[in-house]
């Protein structure tokens, strides 16, 4: 059965250690001047300011190569309210032009699913836990008020690249080595883990 073209960016499932995840994220904050709208899943980077209340902002990630990323949006605080933290009920999206607080999915043990793009060659079923690879940005929907980015089949290899392949998602709906297979990964080039600052 064929894979459904379903890309969400970067969905959390678990940690690393196989505890399952229970919907934790981070505050982070978005000014109104960013004109960008963010959705569920989309990978972000703190961008080295914050706010009057010491909270960090964020913004898109840039996809490809040796770029970092702190985590995807997971959603919106409630009222906009720095300190519970509380959401709305997901999916929903970031609009341009709006000052917000978020939830981010920060932790740099967080496993992920995500989509490969499979545009040329499906990645192989042997890379599993070996090699790397890059995202490939994708438009949001405000319907589902998810992302739209994919893992770039086209950029497998054992280099520095954004993300680290686990293994393939196995569920019912999801052949693996064929186009829009599902994969397990983590953030490999996560800006936690980089000492030297943003």
């Amino acid at each position: 059965m064929a894979n459904a073209n379903t890309p969400r960016g970067l969905l959390p499932v678990k940690h690393i250690d196989g505890s399952p995840w229970s919907g934790p994220g981070n505050l982070y904050h978005v000014p109104a001047a960013y004109g960008t709208a963010l959705y569920v899943g989309l990978p972000l980077i703190a961008t080295g300011a914050s706010d009057a209340n010491a909270i960090p902002t964020v913004q898109i990630a840039t996809a490809a190569g040796s770029n970092y990323s702190i985590g995807p949006m997971m959603g919106i605080a409630d009222g906009g309210e720095p300190v519970t933290g509380i959401t709305r009920d997901l999916p929903i999206y970031h609009a341009a032009s709006t000052l917000q607080y978020i939830l981010v999915a920060d932790d740099p043990n967080t496993v992920f699913e995500a989509q490969e793009d499979g545009l040329v060659t499906p990645i192989a079923t042997a890379t599993a836990g070996t090699k790397n690879v890059s995202l490939i940005a994708g438009a949001g929907s405000t319907v589902t008020g998810f992302s739209g980015w994919q893992l770039d089949s086209d950029t497998v290899a054992t280099t520095a690249l954004q993300i680290r392949l686990l293994r393939g998602v196995h569920r019912s709906d999801n052949t693996m080595g064929a186009l829009y297979s599902k994969w397990l990964c983590m953030i490999n080039l996560h800006s936690l883990r980089n000492t030297t600052g943003v």
